[in-house]
């Protein structure tokens, strides 16, 4: 068991199939948190929420949906919109996003606080991890720096994508930013 009560932040339902089938077989209790203000358009957040709702029914874990606020996304990466990948506006998309995954669990009672973001291999592991440490820092909930791509999980990940069909995107979130 990694903590008591555990929050999950899923970008999407392929990246987080298999930390989700993963902890549910090791009897760990924990919830999914989807909050993902840099998913465009709209039409293309709720597939994404859709499909991660769908996986987390298949398993039987509470789904939490914050609130979409792509206007306060657009306030914290102003003047990043032309950063590449891995760059300094996914840091602050990260940081963003984990500080009120953070926020969250303090005021409902979780004891930690992990996520898929990094799972990725587009995305930088060590970007996420220090965006969940200064989180943790700045709220007191502990940031579970796990990469979710070892130990065969990403193995088992390919092969869940693949057996349940699930819906892959091809861009982060952001790319088409300024689409509403």
């Amino acid at each position: 068991m990694i903590a008591k009560r555990l929050l999950l932040l899923s970008c999407c339902a392929p990246c987080s199939c298999g930390v989700i089938q993963y902890l549910s077989q090791k009897g760990q209790f924990f919830s999914v948190l989807f909050y993902n203000p840099n998913i465009r358009p709209f039409e293309e957040y709720k597939k994404r929420l859709e499909e991660n709702k769908r996986v987390c029914e298949r398993y039987k874990v509470p789904f939490i949906e914050l609130e979409y606020n792509p206007e306060k996304w657009d306030e914290a990466v102003c003047g990043l919109e032309n950063e590449p990948e891995r760059g300094k506006r996914c840091a602050v998309c990260f940081a963003l996003r984990l500080q009120r995954t953070c926020q969250y669990a303090k005021e409902n009672g979780f004891d930690a606080v992990t996520s898929v973001l990094g799972v990725s291999r587009y995305k930088n592991l060590d970007q996420v991890n220090c965006a969940g440490e200064k989180a943790s820092e700045v709220t007191g909930i502990p940031y579970l720096s796990i990469d979710w791509r070892r130990n065969g999980l990403e193995i088992v990940r390919q092969s869940l994508v693949k057996e349940l069909n699930l819906y892959k995107q091809s861009y982060c979130g952001c790319k088409p930013r300024y689409e509403k």
